[in-house]
């Protein structure tokens, strides 16, 4: 069977860590969707892990990783990840599996990124991208122009030749589009003719393998990247991704059926960030914001931009819940509000004198909603070196339960620090 665990709000709620935490007692972690513009930092033995690309599965010796037919991949990135980890003292290569089916990212996608980007920027209607290609490359694999791992690493007669028409075919589409931007196409050819024996090793059927593993009763954990409101469908488009980043893009970038998956687990912050541009009702463009991102070291991991800080927003997660089906919830960074004197959550979004009965799809909408706050008392006291939930102060456990209540959802783990014992287990049955 197969849990998830998914981000609930706008990604960097820090679910690296309790995917780290669960990894050790998993068969298989496999990444669905995303590709190196999502970030997870881990600490273990107070040596700091940064993961973009790879699942952070590869914590765990006996653990194997996948990364499923729905990820995008930048080669070049990869490896450079893999060899930042093994600097570190990790080594992963032969427990790391790549789908045949997973589409290429490629530099001119990256650059054609930042090309778009620069484009909407001047109508001052920049999406706040990562610029890592990300986009340009799932909008080739929606025209079916894309280019997936098997074209490179394929054996067959004829096979390098196919996979250069497919390439020059591509990157002229990109020319045409933004003009004949400068670009050595030579080169990057050449690079890939080497990546292409460093890759084939890892490279399986995804469908194959993750089939398997539900078979053979393995005990399987799905990463998700980003989250649900950065989603290409649910989220607050257009300011999103450009994958389906909630329970779909599980079933579409694996290949497993509904029936293999039995624990849900959303990632909640104590408090709402964001990255890059779109409307963020309980956002506090004020000391209060500025004292979430100090004290939270609010920087994302993958970019080094700023993190937009603000209240918890109850509204939002009501929503992932409602179209993600967490069974279990894990609340991160509690630790953060330890200095407030009173703290705030948002519980309902009001627009024109009418309470909304969901989170609104039309931007001009969200960006006009007053938001109705709900006022708990702080703790104010240092909780970062409690290690039993028992021990947490009465006005946080009164907080978290305000959060389960208004979710009918369980809290199973609450973060209290940044390291892998700062996770306390909630009796959540």
């Amino acid at each position: 069977m197969c849990d998830v665990v998914l981000g609930a709000q706008w990604g960097d709620e820090g679910k690296g860590k309790l995917v780290d935490i669960l990894c050790d007692d998993i068969d298989v972690c496999a990444r669905c969707q995303g590709g190196n513009n999502a970030g997870h930092t881990i600490v273990v033995n107070d040596v700091k892990y940064d993961f973009h690309m790879l699942p952070s599965g590869l914590i765990n010796p006996n653990c194997q990783n996948l990364l499923g037919s729905g990820v995008v991949i930048h080669v070049p990135s990869l490896f450079e990840e893999l060899e930042n980890l093994e600097k570190k003292g990790l080594n992963g290569r032969d427990r790391l599996f790549i789908s045949s089916r997973a589409h290429l990212v490629f530099d001119f996608h990256q650059r054609t990124d930042k090309l778009k980007e620069a484009e909407l920027s001047e109508t001052k209607k920049s999406i706040g991208t990562t610029g890592k290609g990300i986009g340009p490359t799932y909008s080739t694999k929606a025209s079916r122009s894309g280019i997936r791992v098997h074209h490179l690493v394929s054996d067959e007669p004829g096979a390098w030749e196919e996979f250069t028409v497919r390439y020059h075919r591509l990157i002229n589409s990109r020319y045409k589009r933004y003009g004949e931007f400068d670009y050595d196409t030579e080169e990057e050819l050449n690079r890939y003719a080497r990546y292409k024996e460093a890759l084939r090793p890892f490279v399986v059927d995804s469908i194959d393998f993750m089939q398997n593993a539900i078979k053979s009763n393995k005990k399987i954990l799905v990463e998700g990247a980003n989250a649900l409101m950065l989603d290409l469908d649910f989220g607050t488009y257009p300011y999103v991704t450009s994958s389906s980043t909630g329970i779909g893009g599980v079933l579409t970038g694996l290949g497993i059926p509904p029936r293999s998956i039995r624990n849900v687990y959303g990632v909640v912050k104590a408090y709402t960030t964001r990255v890059g541009e779109g409307p963020f009702p309980t956002e506090q463009l004020n000391e209060i914001g500025e004292t979430l991102q100090d004290v939270g070291a609010e920087f994302g991991v993958t970019t080094g931009r700023k993190r937009r800080c603000g209240w918890l927003d109850l509204v939002v997660l009501k929503y992932s819940t409602a179209i993600n089906g967490y069974t279990h919830l894990n609340i991160t960074k509690l630790d953060v509000l330890d200095s407030f004197k009173d703290i705030k959550v948002g519980v309902a979004y009001w627009h024109k004198g009418q309470k909304l009965n969901s989170f609104p799809e039309d931007l001009l909408k969200l960006a006009n909603v007053e938001v109705e706050y709900v006022t708990l008392p702080g703790w104010q006291a240092d909780i970062s070196k409690i290690k039993d939930f028992a021990d947490l102060p009465a006005n946080a456990k009164a907080y978290l339960k305000f959060i389960e209540k208004f979710l009918e959802v369980p809290i199973k783990w609450v973060g209290v620090g940044p390291s892998r014992d700062s996770m306390l287990l909630k009796d959540s049955s």
